[in-house]
């Protein structure tokens, strides 16, 4: 732990700080609570990037702590070589994203790496697909993507389009962490940015080049063609990014009933409509909801702000009901309507690929089983299925046909490297036209599918424990489930127990041990009989420790069921822990 009460002060003296930042530390004076969440740690620069709350202090996401990020990357990048390449910017509708991604712009111009820094607010596919037809080194998006209005973060890209991964993941933590003074951090005034050629502003070409990747996605227009103005669209952008390009694509796709929930329409980092701009929860759906039972509407969507998750819900026409579909469900049934398609028209390869993370739903399995196509497991992250994409393109065998996780998020195609909620848009309304067509909703496919493959049920949750307390009492609970394996949960005997952390695979009747085959996890995986399977790990981006849980039911009661009994099983130990 830092003396943090050195540090404090240290900013209240130092005339590298800005007199609004000093304001604001002031006002903390003799909360030592207060002072020491500030300055007990560096806001750490992990895998994902930074994310945190917006504040002063060195645990906060403020412009010092950009350009630390951004100092350490450009040093990265120089010792890479790819000075020359440059790097894309892009950022959400959060407070502070512009002046975040103006000081990233103004910290690599600094280093003589060239920014291409958009003009305004983006989707973050968008920036994954700028750094490959930029032909960047690297790529830096401003967005904490579906966290509560106080936080912002910074997510790091490489030359391939996806969040970066070993080994440059590892090399600009170091480069960042090496960085102890922030005052030494290098900058310069816009104007001169600018004037030096290092700062460049994109925009309308790229979103034009972007979009016609997102339409060339599209399997069969001939169905939007046919039934475009028989489909009702509620949308909303969640007060985010993907207000401009949804809408756009939807319209040049050829839907003509497309109704935008007025409340939620403008960017506003506050998300005064909702606590939590989350496409996963409820609560975003319900004026969506509201205007979509007074214009009828055949399904309602929501992007979160960054536009690369979308939540959906479909009518039911035989109850007059909007139901939810969770990110599994709406991520197999694209899977299944692209391979249908796809196979219809012979454009599907002997090695063809679907990949999911290890945290995604098993019927995806069944899926990509029943169009022969391979199934690939990943770690959670899509960086990850961006890197499987890259290591076909490397190994030239492969083809990668879908990819999706179970937070919302998937991707057609691989001009992005990152999940696409603009895409998805386009490919579910798609889908509700095809199946519209046939006569049917995307509820009686999703049924459709059930009845194929298997009533499977996914569920995950996760208890919040903020702080250094609670990020021990996270790591205490690792702990308890990597050294007492259980026999069973709820019933159902553990068949094999995965720890990605000490890449193993344990067979539970033989006792034979094997590797994991993928990267250095904290994660654990239990398989377990009757198809049903359990995941413990911490999140990424939140202060959180999650558990994803799945089951397969002989119908949609008994798989809510088994559901039930299984999460509340695994609950029961964690509460126990508490």
């Amino acid at each position: 732990m830092k003396d943090y009460m050195k540090i404090y002060e240290e900013w209240l003296a130092n005339p590298y700080f800005d007199e609004d930042t000093k304001k604001e530390l002031r006002a903390i004076q003799g909360d030592e609570n207060e002072i020491k969440e500030r300055f007990y740690m560096d806001l750490e620069f992990g895998t994902a990037g930074l994310r945190g709350v917006i504040g002063a202090g060195i645990n906060r996401m403020n412009i010092y702590t950009v350009r630390r990020a951004t100092q350490g990357l450009a040093d990265y990048i120089l010792e890479q070589g790819g000075a020359d390449r440059g790097v894309a910017i892009a950022y959400d509708s959060r407070r502070m994203s512009p002046e975040f991604s103006d000081e990233a712009a103004r910290t690599l111009a600094a280093n003589g790496i060239k920014a291409y820094r958009f003009e305004s607010l983006r989707p973050t596919p968008e920036l994954s697909f700028a750094v490959r037809e930029l032909g960047c080194i690297a790529g830096i998006n401003i967005t904490a993507s579906h966290n509560p209005p106080e936080y912002n973060g910074y997510k790091v890209y490489w030359e391939d389009g996806a969040q970066f991964t070993p080994p440059h993941d590892r090399g600009v933590t170091e480069k960042v962490m090496a960085i102890t003074d922030l005052s030494s951090v290098k900058t310069m005034s816009r104007e001169e940015a600018v004037a030096s050629g290092r700062y460049v502003t994109i925009g309308a070409e790229i979103d034009d080049r972007y979009i016609a990747q997102v339409k060339a996605q599209v399997v069969n227009q001939e169905a939007i063609d046919k039934m475009q103005d028989q489909i009702a669209i509620v949308y909303t952008p969640l007060h985010g990014t993907g207000n401009i390009p949804a809408r756009r694509v939807m319209k040049e796709l050829g839907f003509e009933h497309v109704y935008v929930v007025p409340e939620q329409e403008l960017p506003d980092g506050n998300f005064p409509t909702v606590s939590y701009p989350n496409p996963e929860a409820a609560e975003a759906f319900e004026l969506g909801l509201k205007l979509a039972k007074e214009k009828n509407a055949d399904l309602v969507l929501a992007t979160d702000p960054d536009a690369d998750r979308l939540g959906v819900y479909v009518k039911d026409t035989k109850s007059g009901e909007y139901i939810p579909l969770t990110g599994n469900m709406s991520g197999s049934l694209l899977c299944d309507y692209v391979l249908s398609q796809k196979k219809e028209r012979g454009q599907i390869p002997a090695d063809g690929q679907v990949v999911k993370s290890i945290v995604t739903t098993n019927l995806v399995d069944a899926v990509a089983e029943y169009y022969g196509a391979e199934l690939i497991e990943v770690l959670t992250g899509f960086k990850w299925i961006g890197k499987q994409i890259l290591k076909n393109e490397q190994e030239g065998r492969g083809t990668y046909l879908f990819g999706m996780e179970e937070s919302y998020g998937c991707l057609i195609g691989t001009y992005a490297r990152d999940k696409d909620a603009i895409s998805a848009t386009a490919a579910l309304c798609e889908a509700a036209a095809y199946y519209k067509e046939k006569g049917m909703t995307l509820w009686d496919a999703m049924v459709a599918m059930y009845e194929r493959y298997g009533y499977y049920k996914d569920s995950v949750q996760s208890i919040g424990l903020k702080g250094i307390e609670g990020l021990a009492k996270i790591q205490e609970i690792m702990e308890y489930f990597r050294n007492h394996e259980p026999a069973e949960f709820a019933g159902c005997k553990v068949l094999s127990a995965r720890d990605y952390k000490a890449d193993t695979i344990r067979d539970t009747a033989t006792g034979e041990v094997k590797p994991t085959g993928l990267p250095s996890s904290n994660v654990l995986y239990y398989d377990l009989e009757d198809s049903a399977w359990l995941c413990v790990r911490p999140s990424g981006t939140e202060p959180k420790i999650k558990f994803y849980y799945g089951v397969k039911g002989t119908s949609l009661a008994d798989a809510d069921e088994k559901a039930e009994k299984l999460g509340k099983a695994v609950m029961d130990i964690v509460n126990g822990l508490l």
